[in-house]
């Protein structure tokens, strides 16, 4: 179904469509892993080699699509554009449910290395402490955070600049490329 709405969007972007970026998740995942502490550093991390490195990878982007397509959602005018990005938010957030109880499941170790990335996000998005771990409270009374939401139980959102940071894996203001998109994201925004 994913698929079915991307090229929905593709195809009522038109010309307005732009062209795949070029994506680095070799040297991007290492990067992301060792600016979370996950792997020292020289040591490398691929996100295919066991499920609990796949858990982990996606983890790193789930989050950050939910975000990304809620805080884009006001910049969207079309009826059309909105539903199939309302759709696509939908996925990202089944998604990323899925993966946050996956590794809840996989234990205390694992979920604690989950919270690592996420306070990794959360350095690379600005001042803000938005970005919620697998795990919430403290280690003596962990509980299960399988849906970071505000207090009124609403999802956060990051603004294009924000995503592009995590994306960049740069924290700077007007950063335009690098981390997994080393040459951008053909996005002006």
């Amino acid at each position: 179904r994913r698929r079915d709405d991307l090229v929905g969007v593709a195809g009522a972007l038109g010309a307005a469509a732009v062209a795949r970026p070029k994506i680095n998740f070799t040297d991007a995942f290492t990067a992301a892993a060792r600016a979370a502490g996950v792997v020292g550093a020289t040591e490398s991390f691929d996100p295919f080699k066991d499920e609990t490195s796949f858990l982990l990878g996606a983890f790193i982007f789930e989050d950050l699509g939910v975000t990304a397509y809620k805080g884009g959602a006001p910049l969207i005018s079309s009826k059309d554009y909105l539903g199939a990005a309302a759709g696509i938010l939908a996925v990202e957030a089944y998604h990323a449910g899925l993966v946050r109880r996956s590794i809840y499941n996989l234990g205390i170790d694992v979920s604690v290395i989950a919270n690592k990335i996420s306070d990794a996000r959360d350095s690379l998005d600005g001042k803000d402490d938005i970005d919620q771990g697998v795990l919430a409270g403290n280690p003596k009374a962990y509980r299960a955070n399988l849906v970071p939401a505000d207090k009124d139980a609403i999802a956060y959102s990051r603004t294009p600049q924000q995503v592009h940071n995590i994306a960049y894996l740069n924290p700077a203001s007007g950063v335009t490329k690098g981390g997994f998109f080393p040459d951008g994201t053909n996005n002006d925004d």
